[in-house]
């Protein structure tokens, strides 16, 4: 099959990014598929244009895997530029596959990945154009994380308009994959099903989430080693790795490392725009057991969570509803490592709890959040040891190998569909 694979933000496994197109890619093309990555030449986690010209488009090649460059422009905050970086990546994106096509044949299959709806209703758009399906892939949903956030009414009239727009989305999609156990709710919630009156067939909906590549994992491990000085220390060491924006809420770390005392370290990895916020509760609290380490290269992500006493995964409880569950890319790398994980916010479809691996929060508050990281460490060698074994297993479950080979087999049935009808 010829899989074309749109994903505004897709970032080679060698760059700090969302890497779920090229780690699926890289299994398709195990088995004899070829696919072709569609992203923004902006990178929007390291804030690098990979088009510095006049250029259209750009066709890069990693590891074997297609990339196509789509021209868009850059921004610094979720602000207007942000918005025409995204108009831009649809408009372009419709004009530069259709010129990419002529040049290197059409596709049998598209998936076009959210957040933004853009980017599917450009994959349903060229889907009909090719007559061949287009997947729509769910990581999150717009409008409602604007609900959540107070940016918007679901009653205004713009609410209505995307909540409109959204479900036709839904609708005309040959498929739909959820990235969160729970998101196919979403759906019932909305009354969107056939069931309750509305236009979208629920059999049509799938549930593959991120993961993490266990093989990638340790051979960056093995051989990618990080010289620091902190991670060598013999004290209990929390590690966060990640973006450090508000949904992130990482500066609650300051208080939690406060009320811990030097008993731990809590060495926090990653950049975003609010490092400095950050840096300065830290001077002003006189917390001397919180570091911030800046940006790592994500090779050295492997090693830098395997030195680690527990590694804790950070998030704000109000910027999001996490009651669907997570996809969050660093907890399936957090549970490679073989550590246990402390979660801020408590999860529906809680993987923690399932797997008995780590422990979240009853509460993000600093004094709950310490509880639960107390709990940890606390803990005889022989409990902690079963959490490690327990993480571990948790992430071969979420190996991107076996969820390839799962993926595969939804695009073979909803290709197989589409021939009969």
């Amino acid at each position: 099959m010829n899989i074309w694979y749109f994903h505004h933000y897709a970032t080679p496994t060698t760059i700090a990014g969302l890497h779920r197109p090229f780690e699926f890619a890289k299994y398709f093309q195990e088995e004899k598929n070829n696919v072709v990555v569609f992203s923004s030449s902006f990178l929007h986690y390291v804030g690098q244009n990979m088009i510095q010209d006049k250029k259209k488009y750009l066709i890069e090649n990693y590891d074997g895997i297609e990339t196509v460059y789509i021209k868009t422009c850059g921004y610094k905050t979720s602000g207007i530029k942000r918005v025409k970086n995204m108009c831009e990546y649809y408009t372009r994106l419709i004009k530069v596959s259709k010129k990419y096509s002529k040049l290197y044949g059409s596709p049998d299959i598209i998936i076009a990945s959210s957040p933004h709806p853009l980017t599917m209703l450009a994959g349903i758009k060229l889907g009909k154009y090719y007559g061949v399906p287009c997947i729509s892939e769910i990581r999150d949903f717009w409008p409602e994380v604007f609900f959540t956030t107070g940016k918007l009414r679901k009653t205004s009239l713009l609410g209505k308009i995307l909540l409109c727009g959204e479900k036709s989305i839904y609708t005309k999609s040959d498929a739909l994959v959820f990235l969160k156990e729970g998101d196919h709710q979403y759906i019932l919630e909305q009354g969107w099903d056939i069931d309750h009156g509305g236009s979208v067939d629920m059999k049509k909906c799938y549930y593959i989430n991120n993961g993490v590549d266990i093989t990638f994992f340790d051979k960056n491990a093995e051989e990618n080693k990080f010289s620091d000085d902190d991670l060598d220390k013999e004290s209990f060491k929390i590690v966060y790795c990640g973006a450090i924006r508000p949904i992130n809420h990482v500066d609650i770390l300051v208080d939690v490392g406060k009320k811990l005392g030097n008993s731990v370290e809590i060495l926090i990895y990653g950049t975003g725009n609010c490092v400095s916020d950050i840096e300065k509760e830290i001077r002003e609290k006189g917390v001397t057991n919180v570091k911030l380490k800046g940006y790592i290269d994500n090779k050295y992500v492997p090693y830098v969570l395997s030195k680690s006493s527990l590694n804790i995964l950070n998030y704000s409880s109000t910027e999001y509803n996490w009651s669907r569950g997570n996809s969050s890319n660093k907890l399936f790398e957090y549970l490679a490592s073989r550590k246990p994980v402390v979660s801020t916010v408590k999860m529906g479809y809680d993987i923690l709890e399932r797997y008995s691996c780590g422990v979240s929060s009853d509460g993000c508050t600093p004094e709950l959040i310490a509880n639960a990281i107390e709990k940890i460490k606390n803990m005889s060698s022989e409990e902690y040891a079963g959490y490690c074994k327990r993480a571990r297993i948790a992430a071969e479950n979420f190996d991107m190998k076996k969820l390839s080979g799962e993926y595969l087999n939804l695009i073979k049935d909803v290709i197989s569909r589409r021939t009969s009808t």
